[in-house]
């Protein structure tokens, strides 16, 4: 998926564990994850205002758009 999800180095820059931005998300620790290792195939608005205010972020800091990688024929 072109789209890579950098939550976990916002939560490395807030010193922060995955069930406490869980928790303080209010989501649960498996969808967490979900979204973490870029498996989801959506992401709620309120969800990702949500981490953005828990991080003191931008939606920017935690999604970012990557080209595909070109398959040669």
């Amino acid at each position: 998926m072109p789209i890579t999800v950098d939550i976990d180095v916002m939560l490395a820059r807030r010193k922060m564990s995955v069930g406490e931005l869980a928790d303080r998300v209010g989501i649960t620790p498996a969808n967490l994850a979900v979204l973490k290792n870029g498996r989801a195939k959506a992401v709620r608005f309120t969800t990702l205002a949500a981490l953005c205010e828990v991080l003191d972020c931008q939606p920017g800091d935690l999604l970012r758009w990557r080209p595909e990688e070109a398959v040669s024929e």
